[in-house]
């Protein structure tokens, strides 16, 4: 008893500080890839390589449509090995409320050789995501308990979650876990999993839904109290990754109940669920 007391004191604290301060991230990790959409001379080559279709483009009338779908995204890097307008970076907060903002999507004038000629349109600068205006408003140190204020203000106890595999490889699962380590310590914000949906007031969902998770899902979803959220984790659960729809599959989460946040990644790691969570609570609805 007193050993381990001991190694706990000469350990410290290794939990990580986030979201008081940027998720701690090795240069190494691989996060979403980064398109330079001026230096973007063919898209052809990123298209046929990537294994999910995230990277997709259209020719008609001398033009070229190209659409990038971080939802699909798998994370594995071959757009980049193709194509140097494109590199993979160790962003891995990629959470977002709604499932277009996910999109990005820009045309460009053809050469006769199929090459870009000149850019037509270029995708939107994406906003700023509830969390990081929160970052805005307050400070780095406060947010954790603006967060928690806020989930206890509106439910009246810690956020409760239930999470469900719908047909994962269960990489996802792995990650999930991790939140629950001192490292992470989800915890600190007054969130808990639980084993009941009658419990939660958040449904974390993982894997393209199998037809035979259908209905175990939407009975989940039903069995849950208003105010509910749902959170789609990982490629799978944003868009059907790599699996698609199939004989097996549905697909996507949103395929078969509302989902309010959606995490891209495969896996997506405790920092990017970490975010994703907290912007799901930021959805909730005002008390009255």
């Amino acid at each position: 008893m007193f050993n381990v007391l001991r190694q706990s004191l000469s350990t410290g604290v290794v939990t990580t500080s986030y979201p008081a301060n940027p998720a701690e991230v090795s240069a190494q990790a691989r996060g979403r890839p980064e398109i330079d959409w001026s230096a973007l001379k063919d898209a052809r080559a990123a298209a046929a390589v990537c294994p999910t279709g995230a990277i997709a483009i259209e020719d008609a009338a001398g033009q070229r449509r190209i659409e990038f779908d971080l939802a699909k995204c798998v994370f594995c890097g071959l757009c980049a090995e193709v194509d140097p307008a494109i590199r993979m970076t160790n962003i891995c907060e990629c959470a977002a409320a709604g499932r277009d903002d996910l999109v990005g999507r820009a045309t460009y004038r053809l050469n006769r050789d199929g090459t870009h000629a000149e850019m037509v349109s270029r995708p939107a600068a994406a906003g700023k995501s509830p969390l990081e205006l929160a970052r805005d408003k307050a400070s780095r140190e406060a947010l954790g308990l603006e967060i928690k204020a806020r989930t206890q203000k509106m439910l009246g106890r810690s956020l409760h979650i239930r999470e469900v595999d719908a047909g994962s490889c269960n990489g996802c699962e792995v990650e999930i876990v991790g939140l629950n380590s001192p490292v992470y310590d989800a915890e600190r914000f007054g969130v808990h999993f639980v084993a009941s949906p009658r419990h939660a007031d958040m449904l974390l969902v993982t894997g393209p839904v199998t037809r035979n998770m259908e209905l175990a899902l939407r009975k989940t979803y039903d069995a849950m109290p208003a105010p509910r959220l749902v959170v789609a984790v990982g490629a799978c659960g944003c868009s059907g990754g790599i699996f698609g729809v199939n004989y097996a599959t549905r697909g996507a989460v949103d395929a078969v109940i509302p989902v309010d946040v959606y995490i891209p990644g495969c896996p997506p790691n405790p920092h990017a669920l970490l975010q994703g969570i907290l912007l799901a609570i930021g959805r909730l609805p005002k008390p009255g």
